[in-house]
C-alpha cells in the first residue's frame, strides 16, 4: 500500500476506528469519490456503504458538536443568493442562516474547512459550521437549488470568466486587438474546455474541413463529436487557442507545440498540452488534458490484480535494474510510471526524469524536458543524470540504441531505471530491444520487470447480465471450471450517469518478471514466441488473459476486451 495516498482525515479515521470501514477500503472509496466528484461522506451515503445517521453520530462524537435537524429549521431564514450555486455544489455545503456578523453553514463533514474558507471569502462574513446528516443536506441543496444539471454541453452564458495562465510567464502578452478578442469564440472555447474537464475527457480535437468544423472529445478512450461550430469561425478558433498556448499566431505552415494552464478555482488548475497541425482546410488543434491527480491515485486505483501488484512493488523497490512499461499511445504508460515515481519519491532518494514533454509536475523530482532543437535528447539528458549522483532515473521513452545502451549501463551500475517503449506485449519488448542492437546478455541481466498494458472502459453500475453460449465462452478462453463456478458475463446498459453503459477506465496488464528461466531464453536469443511460451509456463498472464479476468470480475465487457486486445 502506498504511503503517498492522501492522509486520512479525522472523520474518516473515526469511521475506521469504529469499524464501519477498513483502511484499505477508505482509500479505495476516496479514489472512487474523487472520480465521481463527490466528497467522501456524500459518496459513502450515496452508495449505501454507511448510513447517514451513523456518519453524523461519529462526527458529533469525534468533534464534540450537536447534530442539527434541517427539517426543523425555518426555510425562510435561508439567505437567498448570498452564496453562488457553484460554490454550494462544489463544496457540498449550504448557508442556513445569518446571525449578526456570522453565517452558519451546514456541512456533513466537519473537516470540510475549505467550504467555510471559500464561502467566507466570497461573502466577507465570518462562517461557522453546523453539523447535519448527509442525506438531509443533499435533499436541502436540491430543494433550494433544484436538481443539478447534467454535466453536458450547457451554455455557460456571458458570465464565463476563466483565469487563464500560460506556462511561460516571461513571454509578452499578445496584442488584445487580434481577431481572438471575439466574445463568441472566447465563450465557445471556454465552454469546450470546461465540458471536457467535467466529462473526464483525455483529449479535445478541433478539426476544420471544407464545409464543416468539428469538435470531438476522447472520453474513456472513445472519440465523440460534441460540437459543430460554423466553418467560418475556423481561423478565429485556431487563433484564440494559439494565443492561449503562447504560440505564433502568424505561423500557419508548420506544426507548433504549446501549453495552457487553466485556473478553474483559487486552489485548482488544469494543464493542457496543445499541438497544431496544418491540414488541407486550416489547422487541426489537439489539446491533451494533463491530469496531475492521476499520479496521486496510488497503485490500488490502477487495476492491477494482487499478484501483479506484488510484482510491481517488488521490482520498484529493488536497488538497481530496469523497469519497463510498454503499450500503444494512450494506454496509460505515463500514469503507471508516475505512480511508481510517486511511491519512490522520498527525501532520501535523488530522482531525475527526462521527458518529452513533462506532462505532470511532481514536487521533489528533478524533471528535465527534452528539447531536440538545442540537442538535448534522451541520451544526452541521461548522460548528465549519471553525473549528478542519481538513485532513480526515468527516461520518457527508449527510442534508439544510444538511449538504450546508456539506460542499461545505468541499470547495471547501481541505478534504478524506469522507461517506456511502444510495443504490444512484454515478450515483444525484448525482441524490439534486440532489433535495436542491444546484446542479449545485457537485457537478461539488467531488466527486472516488463509491464505491458491497455485501458479498457469500465462498466457503469447500471450494467446488466447477458447470456452467452457456453461454447462461445470456451472459445473466448474461459475454462470449464469457470463455467462450473457460475461465471456471469455483464454488458453495458446505459443510464444518465454514464457514456453508453461505460464510466471510466480500468487498466489491463501483462506483468512479467525476468526469472532465470526467461533470462536463459533471452541469452539464447529466443524470439518473442519462445519468450511468450516460457512466460505462460512461469504463470504470467498475457494481456488477453488479464482482460478475461476483468470480465469475470464484472469490470468490463467481452466487446471491450476484443476492442483493446484485438482478441490476442
Amino acid at each position: 500500500m502506498s504511503a503517498k495516498l492522501k492522509p486520512i482525515s479525522g472523520l474518516t479515521r473515526r469511521l475506521i476506528q469504529d469499524g464501519f470501514i477498513e483502511l484499505e477500503d477508505a482509500e479505495k472509496y476516496s479514489v472512487e469519490a474523487s472520480k465521481d466528484r463527490l466528497p467522501l461522506v456524500a459518496y459513502l451515503v450515496k452508495e449505501n456503504i454507511i448510513s447517514a445517521d451513523a456518519i453524523a453520530a461519529a462526527a458529533a462524537s469525534e468533534f464534540g458538536t450537536a447534530i442539527i435537524d434541517l427539517d426543523a429549521l425555518d426555510p425562510s431564514m435561508v439567505p437567498e443568493g448570498l452564496v453562488s450555486e457553484k460554490l454550494i455544489r462544489d463544496h457540498h455545503a449550504f448557508p442556513l442562516f445569518q446571525r449578526g456578523k456570522r453565517l452558519f453553514v451546514a456541512v456533513s463533514d466537519p473537516t470540510n474547512r475549505a467550504a467555510l474558507t471559500d464561502i467566507q471569502f466570497q461573502t466577507g462574513i465570518t462562517t461557522e459550521e453546523v453539523l447535519v446528516r448527509e442525506d438531509q443536506l443533499t435533499a436541502y441543496i436540491d430543494h433550494h437549488l433544484g436538481e443539478p444539471e447534467e454535466e453536458g454541453l450547457t451554455d455557460f452564458g456571458d458570465d464565463v470568466d476563466l483565469d487563464l495562465e500560460t506556462i511561460d510567464p516571461d513571454q509578452e502578452e499578445e496584442d488584445t486587438s487580434t481577431p481572438t478578442d471575439d466574445t463568441p469564440v472566447v465563450r465557445f472555447i471556454n465552454q469546450m474546455l470546461l465540458n471536457a474537464i467535467r466529462l473526464g475527457s483525455s483529449d479535445l480535437h478541433f478539426e476544420p474541413f471544407e464545409k464543416s468544423y468539428k469538435v470531438r472529445f476522447r472520453t474513456d478512450g472513445i472519440l465523440h463529436e460534441v460540437a459543430t461550430p460554423p466553418v467560418t469561425l475556423s481561423p478565429r478558433i485556431a487563433a484564440r487557442l494559439k494565443v492561449m498556448s503562447q504560440m505564433d499566431i502568424s505561423e500557419r505552415r508548420v506544426p507548433q507545440d504549446g501549453r495552457i494552464k487553466l485556473k478553474v478555482s483559487k486552489t485548482k488548475s488544469i494543464d493542457f498540452r496543445v499541438n497544431t497541425l496544418p491540414v488541407l482546410f486550416g489547422e487541426k488543434i489537439v489539446l491533451r488534458i494533463l491530469d496531475a491527480s492521476a499520479a496521486q491515485m496510488g497503485i490500488d486505483a490502477l487495476g492491477y490484480d494482487d499478484d501483479q501488484k506484488a510484482l510491481y512493488l517488488e521490482a520498484l523497490h529493488k536497488p538497481q535494474g530496469m523497469f519497463l512499461v510498454t503499450g500503444p499511445t494512450g494506454s496509460g504508460k505515463t500514469v503507471s510510471l508516475y505512480t511508481g515515481l510517486n511511491i519512490l519519491n522520498t527525501p532520501e532518494l535523488n530522482i531525475s526524469t527526462a521527458e518529452d514533454p513533462v506532462e505532470i509536475n511532481l514536487e521533489g523530482i528533478n524533471q528535465c524536458p527534452v528539447n531536440a532543437k538545442v540537442g538535448l535528447d534522451f541520451s544526452s539528458a541521461l548522460r548528465s543524470f549519471l553525473r549528478q549522483d542519481p538513485d532513480i532515473v526515468m527516461v520518457g521513452e527508449i527510442r534508439d540504441i544510444e538511449t538504450a545502451e546508456i539506460a542499461i549501463k545505468a541499470a547495471q551500475t547501481g541505478h534504478m531505471v524506469l522507461s517506456t517503449l511502444h510495443t504490444n506485449s512484454a515478450p515483444e519488448t525484448i525482441t524490439r530491444l534486440r532489433n535495436m542492437g542491444v546484446p542479449a546478455f545485457n537485457l537478461a541481466t539488467s531488466i527486472n520487470l516488463i509491464v505491458a498494458q491497455r485501458l479498457a472502459r469500465r462498466l457503469c453500475s447500471c450494467k446488466e447480465k447477458i447470456e452467452v453460449p457456453e461454447t462461445a465462452l470456451l472459445e473466448k478462453g474461459f475454462t470449464q471450471a469457470d463455467l462450473d463456478a457460475g461465471l456471469e458475463i455483464y454488458g453495458p446498459k446505459g443510464c444518465d450517469k454514464c457514456n453508453g453503459g461505460y464510466k471510466g477506465r480500468v487498466g489491463v496488464y501483462e506483468v512479467v518478471k525476468i526469472t532465470p528461466e526467461i533470462a536463459k531464453v533471452i541469452m539464447e536469443d529466443g524470439n518473442s514466441l519462445e519468450i511468450s511460451r516460457i512466460c505462460q509456463e512461469q504463470g504470467f498472464r498475457n494481456i488477453y488473459q488479464s482482460a478475461l479476468l476483468k470480465v469475470k470480475q464484472g469490470l468490463t465487457s467481452l466487446n471491450e476486451v476484443d476492442r483493446v486486445t484485438s482478441g490476442h
